[in-house]
């Protein structure tokens, strides 16, 4: 009986929103080297921008082959319709190592900040 209650209540906690949609990517050389939140924009960080958002927020990318990565927010776009997010360079490696095209369809959700373990 304890265990149906607890599989009752554990179902009706809120799960983090996935959104399927579609990641492109952007470099220095392809935008301006400051971004929305006021910080540099360096290709090799595991950033994003996102139209809405919190600067500062973490997201989990998976793309449809399975890698997945966590970025975090610190500019706005894409401003181009059909994508929803936009990738640092090393974030889009990540997703697929090969950059054949410079679009993929991905998964997107909002990580709770304290499942992100400290570095040090």
């Amino acid at each position: 009986m304890l265990t149906l209650i607890a599989l009752m209540l554990y179902t009706q906690q809120p799960v983090a929103p996935v959104h399927e949609g579609v990641a492109s990517y952007y470099t220095v050389a392809s935008s301006s080297d400051m971004t929305a939140s006021g910080e540099t924009m360096i290709d090799e960080a595991l950033t994003c921008a996102m139209i809405s958002g919190k600067f500062g927020e973490h997201y989990r990318v998976t793309a449809e082959n399975g890698n997945s990565v966590v970025v975090r927010l610190n500019d706005r776009g894409p401003y181009i319709d059909g994508r929803d997010i936009d990738l640092s360079e090393a974030a889009m490696r990540a997703l697929d190592p090969k950059l054949k095209k410079g679009v993929i369809n991905v998964t997107i959700e909002k990580v709770n900040e304290k499942e992100i373990p400290p570095l040090f």
